[in-house]
C-alpha cells in the first residue's frame, strides 16, 4: 500500500459487505413470501423486507463507491487523502443514518411525521433527517475527494469517478422535492433513480473498471482513459434521454414514448462497450497479476452488466412490448441481472483487488472467492431466466387475456419457488466471499507464529 489514507476504505468495504449481507438475506426472506405470503406477515410484513432489500442495496453500493474512491484517488492524484478525519466522519453519519432507517422501518416509527417518519416513494423511503444526512455525508466526501485531485495529478479515471460522484450527490436533491401531482413526482423522482443507475453510476462503474484493468493487465493508461472517454460518452447521451421510457405511462406527453424507445434502445452501447473494453485490455495486456480472482470479478461485471442492463433492457424498453410488460416480473429479471452485473459485481471487484492490500495478506483465499463468484453469478442468472419465463406467462394471462393478477400469483408458484432456491445459491455465495475476504488463510497464520518464535 503506497498511500496510508488507503486505509479508510478498509472501513467503508467492511460495512459495505455487512450491508451486502443485509441485503441478500432481506431479498431471501422476500422471495419466500412469494412462495409462502403469509410467512413472517405480522412479525416483518413484505412491504417492510421489501424497503429494507432495496435500501441496503441502495446503501452498501454507494459505501462501495466511496471506498473505491478512497483507495484509488491517491494512487492516481499521487498524495494522500485531503482530510482522514472528515472521510471517517462521513462514514459515521451514513452508519447512523442507516441504523435509524432499520429501526424506523422495522418498528414502524413516527408514522405520518413529515421529519422523523418514513416517505412511501420507492427506493427513496428514508425520513427526511436520514435524507439530510445523506446530503450533509455527501458534500463532506465531495470536498475532501475533490481537494485531494485538486491538489494533486488529474488523470481520467479520477475525472470520471469525480464527475460520476458529483453528478450522483446533485440528483440527490430532488429526494426532498415531492410534489403532489403524482405525475410530476413521478417524473422527478426518476431523475433519481434512473438518472443515478443509467447514467452517474455508469460513470463510477466505468472508473473503477478502468482502473482495475490498468492495475491488472499493464496497458498502458492512454488506451485505457481513452477508451473510457468513449464509454463515458456513448453512457451520456443515450441515458439522460432514455429517461424517457420511464415516461411512457405516467401521464407525460406521448412523444416521450418515441424518445424513450429510441434513446433507451442505444443504451446497450456503453455496456457492449464495456464488455468489450474489458477483454480486449485482457487481450492486450501482459501483465500475469497474482490476484485472478479480482480480474474474472472485473470481467464478470462488464459481461454480466451487457445482459442484464443491456439485452435483458432493451428487451422490453420499446414502448409497444412495454406497453404489455411494464411491472410484470420481466421487470424484476432486468432489474435483478442489471445491479447485480453493473454495480454489486464492480463492487466486488474492487473489494477482491484492495483488501489483500489493505490487509497486507498475500496469498490470500482466491479459490473460495471465485468459487463464490460462480455461486452468485449462476444463481442470478437462473433467477433472471425463471423470472423472465415467468413475466412472460404472466404478460399473457393478465395484460392479453385479462385474468386476476391473484389467480396468475398462485399459478406462478413453481416459477417462485425456483427463483428462491437461485436467491439461496446467491446468498451462500455471497456468505463464501465475505468470509474469503475477511478470514485469514491457515498458511499465513502459520508464517506469523514462525515469525513470531523466530523473534522471540
Amino acid at each position: 500500500m503506497k498511500y496510508q489514507t488507503q486505509k479508510i476504505a478498509y472501513w467503508y468495504f467492511l460495512a459495505a459487505m455487512i450491508l451486502f449481507a443485509v441485503q441478500v438475506t432481506g431479498g431471501l426472506i422476500a422471495g419466500w413470501i412469494y412462495v409462502s405470503p403469509n410467512f413472517l406477515s405480522e412479525l416483518l410484513p413484505f412491504n417492510i423486507v421489501r424497503m429494507l432489500h432495496t435500501n441496503s442495496l441502495v446503501v452498501w453500493l454507494l459505501l462501495g463507491f466511496f471506498g473505491a474512491a478512497y483507495f484509488l484517488v491517491p494512487e492516481e492524484a499521487e498524495r494522500e487523502i485531503y482530510s482522514p478525519k472528515l472521510a471517517y466522519l462521513q462514514l459515521i453519519i451514513l452508519l447512523l443514518g442507516t441504523a435509524g432507517v432499520v429501526v424506523t422501518y422495522v418498528f414502524n416509527l413516527f408514522e405520518g411525521n413529515w421529519l422523523l417518519g418514513k416517505e412511501g416513494r420507492e427506493f427513496i423511503e428514508q425520513p427526511v433527517w436520514v435524507k439530510l444526512g445523506i446530503l450533509v455525508a455527501a458534500l463532506i466526501f465531495l470536498f475532501n475527494i475533490t481537494m485531494t485531485v485538486l491538489q494533486g495529478r488529474k488523470t481520467a479515471i479520477t475525472n470520471v469517478l469525480l464527475l460520476g460522484l458529483w453528478g450522483l450527490s446533485l440528483l440527490w436533491l430532488f429526494a426532498f422535492y415531492n410534489p403532489a401531482n403524482l405525475a410530476l413526482d413521478k417524473m422527478f423522482w426518476w431523475y433519481i433513480v434512473h438518472l443515478w443507475v443509467e447514467g452517474t453510476w455508469e460513470l463510477v462503474m466505468a472508473s473503477i473498471l478502468a482502473y482495475l484493468l490498468l492495475k491488472l493487465t499493464g496497458v498502458d493508461r492512454e488506451i485505457i482513459e481513452k477508451w473510457l472517454y468513449i464509454i463515458v460518452a456513448t453512457a451520456l447521451f443515450s441515458g439522460i434521454l432514455g429517461t424517457g421510457h420511464h415516461y411512457y405511462w405516467i401521464g407525460l406527453p406521448g412523444y416521450w414514448q418515441w424518445i424513450g424507445s429510441i434513446f433507451s434502445s442505444l443504451e446497450v452501447i456503453p455496456f457492449f462497450a464495456m464488455m468489450s473494453f474489458s477483454f480486449v485490455m485482457v487481450w492486450k495486456g501482459k501483465r500475469d497479476h497474482p490476484n485472478k480472482a479480482a480480474l474474472l470479478w472485473a470481467l464478470g461485471a462488464a459481461t454480466v452488466a451487457f445482459f442484464g442492463a443491456g439485452v435483458w433492457g432493451f428487451l422490453h424498453t420499446l414502448h409497444g412490448v412495454n406497453y404489455y410488460t411494464h411491472g410484470t416480473q420481466i421487470t424484476a429479471a432486468h432489474g435483478h441481472l442489471a445491479f447485480y452485473g453493473a454495480y454489486v459485481a464492480v463492487n466486488l471487484a474492487i473489494f477482491t483487488y484492495a483488501f489483500p492490500i489493505l490487509t497486507n495478506r498475500d496469498p490470500y483465499n482466491q479459490v473460495l472467492n471465485m468459487v463464490s463468484f460462480w455461486l452468485m453469478t449462476g444463481g442470478m442468472a437462473f433467477m433472471t431466466f425463471v423470472l423472465t419465463f415467468a413475466g412472460t406467462v404472466q404478460t399473457h394471462l393478465q395484460r392479453v387475456m385479462g385474468e386476476n393478477f391473484m389467480d396468475i400469483q398462485e399459478g406462478l408458484n413453481l416459477f417462485y419457488l425456483m427463483r428462491w432456491g437461485s436467491g439461496l445459491c446467491v446468498v451462500v455465495g455471497a456468505i463464501l466471499f465475505i468470509y474469503a475476504q475477511l478470514a485469514p488463510r491457515k498458511e499465513i497464520i502459520t508464517r506469523g507464529a514462525e515469525a513470531k518464535s523466530e523473534g522471540a
